[in-house]
């Protein structure tokens, strides 16, 4: 099968530029490689964000990164990146002219903009993984790109799709809040490299004290504070807190600051350690030295690193929401704890302190869970599945969504950056027919 996945990143970024980006890139990383694998030819179209990238690149046998030149070679903040999706669209469009895939798989509300405005002539079935949107991000109060642009576009994108994979249950009911069907979304969760991630290997040096591990941007959403608050009553504890910039630039981050602080103000800075920013490669080392994974985050889309603490045979304890809810067995594999109840969460963070022969039988669990359900290669298979599925609507003709909404504003107008190919109205499919018709009544409105 010949795969198109629009992203932001074709490879994980040295430095995410928000919260999201890095999982989001992990993601597309992982399952890329899982799908060219499988026997199909993955190609990821992705900006070009570093005047060091070629245009074009082999990531590994059948999967070929296209970087796009839009905007800037250089990264730039999630809310700059809409103004740059008609460039993204006029590429795809010029390249899907020469040899058109057999499905394009979009991620974020971005990438499904620029795959729609370059599909408006073509018979080919989109679907998007959106990761997180803006109503959750609202509701939960995460600083980032909140646009009044994103807010009206995500439902109309997600209309206009030939189908959304949502990546956990909870996206799913976020999906149905903006008035998507959930006959029209199927859940294909992230997956974890079990060869790489296991509890077999290198274990990072620790002190003899029972060690809990977190890894994650230093945003405030994370709650960080309410986890050094816990230690105050966990004496025999100490806490790592991987994530943030590199070591080097710890001290000019505004929220290593202010945890650094607290830690001092309650006496725990000898029992914290923040190693800033840990690489891929080093990760593995890291999580295995750990007795328990921990998240307070108030809201966790894509959380990456739980299935990959889980797969290194590490038990977590965190709010039952996103990816949690669903990875996380309660009394199994960890521990889940019902969100904004830091009470609650230091109870079960001392049971399970002091309870080492629980926490290796969680360990054991959580090593199994994630090896049987979430590994690449299962993920791959069930994507290709949602394709599959997707391209077998495409061919019978079935009509797309109700349109909704004007679906494109002024950031879509591919039609004029490039020649339509020659195609009569006849012989257009109905789904690439009316997807043009919502197109270009946004393109009218705008």
């Amino acid at each position: 099968m010949q795969i198109a996945l629009v992203a932001r990143h074709a490879t994980p970024p040295t430095h995410a530029a928000d919260p999201y980006s890095a999982d989001q890139a992990a993601h597309i990383a992982g399952l890329s490689r899982a799908l060219a694998l499988e026997g199909n030819d993955v190609t990821v179209y992705a900006r070009k964000d570093s005047p060091d990238l070629p245009a074009k690149a082999r990531l590994a046998p059948r999967l070929t990164a296209e970087y796009v030149d839009a905007g800037p070679a250089t990264p730039i903040p999630a809310d700059q990146a809409p103004h740059y999706a008609k460039d993204i669209a006029s590429h795809l469009a010029s390249a899907w002219r020469e040899k058109l895939p057999d499905v394009v798989h979009a991620f974020h509300w971005t990438g499904g903009l620029a795959a729609l405005g370059a599909a408006r002539d073509y018979p080919v079935p989109i679907l998007a993984t959106f990761g997180s949107l803006v109503t959750a991000e609202r509701r939960h109060r995460i600083a980032g790109e909140c646009s009044a642009t994103r807010t009206r576009m995500e439902p109309c994108i997600a209309k206009a799709l030939s189908g959304v994979l949502a990546i956990s249950s909870d996206e799913v009911a976020e999906l149905s809040r903006l008035g998507i069907p959930n006959a029209r979304v199927r859940i294909i969760p992230v997956g974890v490299d079990t060869k790489r991630f296991k509890p077999e290997g290198l274990v990072a040096k620790r002190k003899r004290l029972v060690r809990l591990v977190t890894v994650g941007p230093l945003a405030e959403y994370r709650s960080l504070d309410v986890m050094l608050k816990c230690l105050t009553d966990l004496p025999d504890t100490e806490l790592v807190i991987a994530g943030g910039p590199s070591a080097a630039k710890l001290e000019s981050d505004h929220g290593y600051r202010i945890l650094a602080k607290l830690a001092a103000d309650l006496g725990v800075t000898d029992r914290v350690q923040f190693t800033g920013h840990v690489s891929d490669s080093n990760l593995p080392t890291l999580l295995r030295s750990a007795d328990l994974f921990v998240s307070c985050a108030r809201y966790e889309p894509q959380a990456i690193t739980v299935l990959q603490a889980m797969a290194c045979g590490v038990p977590v304890v965190a709010p039952a929401i996103g990816i949690y809810r669903d990875a996380v067995i309660d009394g199994t594999t960890g521990s889940l704890v019902p969100p904004g109840r830091p009470d609650l969460l230091g109870r079960r963070l001392r049971d399970l302190v002091g309870s080492p022969m629980r926490r290796a039988a969680y360990g054991i669990a959580a090593a199994d869970r994630a090896k049987s359900r979430y590994p690449w290669e299962r993920v791959a298979q069930e994507t290709v599945t949602a394709y599959e599925h997707a391209v077998a609507r495409a061919a019978r003709r079935e009509p797309a969504l109700p349109a909704g909404p004007a679906a494109a504003d002024r950031f879509i107008q591919p039609g004029a950056a490039h020649a339509r190919p020659a195609r009569s109205k006849s012989t257009a499919s109905r789904p690439a027919r009316k997807r043009a018709r919502l197109l270009a009544a946004g393109d009218h409105a705008a």
